[in-house]
């Protein structure tokens, strides 16, 4: 089942984000869309590297504290995941990215993230695999 999403996947956003290139491409020009595709990478590296800063700093403090970091955790993958959107190459998953990085919006993704985890373990379908024990 896991196969055909990710065939799927695999298939379908690379169209989606050939097919945004190419629009945008029509709209603004071959080369104004590569400097927009060139600048929503630099800028999402900048981003995900200052928004992954302030999720490291809280998850630091929480943990002084002596608290575990989860919700902050969940941020921390967020941030990670919309980084890597930004700085892959289309308009779709730029757009992603973006709201994954905003504080105004990652609250939402945070949220989807806890209750399928939630789901996952709930169910028993989430489980952590060890690597070989070498002691």
């Amino acid at each position: 089942m896991m196969y055909k999403w990710l065939l799927a996947l695999i298939i379908i956003v690379p169209a989606v984000e050939m097919w945004g290139i190419i629009q945008m491409g029509h709209w603004i020009g071959g080369w104004a869309t590569l400097a927009l595709l060139l600048l929503t990478g630099f800028l999402g590296a900048g981003l995900a590297r200052s928004e992954g800063r302030k999720v490291w700093q809280q998850a630091q403090r929480q943990m002084q504290a002596g608290q575990v970091p989860g919700h902050t955790m969940l941020e921390g993958l967020c941030v990670l995941a919309g980084g890597i959107m930004l700085m892959a190459p289309g308009f779709v998953s730029d757009i992603i990215g973006l709201t994954l990085l905003l504080p105004v919006t990652r609250p939402f993704y945070r949220f989807v993230l806890y209750r399928w985890l939630e789901r996952k373990v709930r169910n028993g379908s989430f489980r952590i695999h060890r690597g070989p024990n070498r002691f």
